[in-house]
């Protein structure tokens, strides 16, 4: 890092130092899981640490090279493939982790596998998403994982431009889950996207009632404020999301530019 100075660690707070302090011990522990894995080259729960510590440094491509090398051992671990998916969708790689999904519904359609995979056909406007969907609601598995497939086509149909489908569906969803912060996000996205303002900013109210310490909630409540003329309201909220996410450039550029 380039921020290695004197003057940064006067400035930073504790919260920094305790997260340099913890990347340091992480950074570590890696070195000394590659010098077991190395010793040890058939231990795959040495590999599988190996792999979760990368992993919390978001260290993708090397924990998915190492959990390659598990998959050349046992190619037919539905397991291993998903782990797999779920990295590569950390890093961003949509179409590989699809593709890794797939791999592991097909060894054996495990009910997170097959969610993994809809969630990510349905960002991708893909209609196989509302298939999958509609075979896991049927299994009968109970509120919770119904809640999690109709928002899924709730997120097809928002991506395919069919509000009022999707917003159905997420109705459907909260009715399951009302806990389901993500679902009223998404009926937000959709009031906003249709200049329905006021209605939007009570979506982003409610969510914040579900959870408190939802920075993207205060976030959008923030954009609301500010689009409609309460340039007060919005500041206070922008400062609110980043205080909860010190990642959102957004919040801090909107800072910037009322202040």
């Amino acid at each position: 890092m380039i921020f290695v100075l004197p003057a940064f660690f006067i400035s930073c707070g504790e919260n920094d130092k305790k997260v340099v302090r913890e990347d340091s011990g992480q950074m570590q522990l890696i070195e000394n899981l590659k010098k077991q894995v190395k010793d040890n080259p058939d231990s795959a729960g040495l590999r599988m640490k190996l792999i979760n510590s990368f992993d919390s440094l978001k260290m993708y491509k090397e924990a998915i090279e190492q959990t390659d090398s598990l998959i050349k051992r046992d190619s037919l671990n539905n397991g291993l493939w998903f782990a797999k998916g779920q990295l590569q969708e950390d890093k961003g790689d949509t179409l590989e982790a699809i593709q890794s999904y797939h791999t592991a519904v097909n060894i054996y359609p495990s009910v997170e596998a097959q969610m993994s995979l809809a969630n990510l056909l349905a960002e991708t406007r893909n209609s196989n998403a509302l298939i999958i969907c509609r075979n896991v609601i049927a299994m009968g598995l109970g509120r919770e994982t119904n809640a999690g497939c109709n928002f899924i086509a709730g997120v097809y149909y928002a991506r395919t431009g069919n509000k009022q489908q999707a917003l159905q569906f997420f109705d459907k969803a909260i009715n399951d889950n009302y806990t389901l912060t993500e679902a009223y996000m998404e009926k937000g996205f959709i009031y906003y996207e249709s200049k329905d303002y006021d209605r939007a900013l009570h979506t982003f109210e409610t969510a914040l009632t579900v959870n408190k310490a939802y920075p993207d909630a205060y976030y959008w409540k923030a954009k609301c404020h500010e689009i409609t003329g309460n340039k007060t309201e919005a500041l206070i909220n922008y400062k609110r999301s980043l205080g909860l996410d010190k990642q959102l450039k957004e919040a801090t550029e909107a800072i910037k530019r009322l202040e």
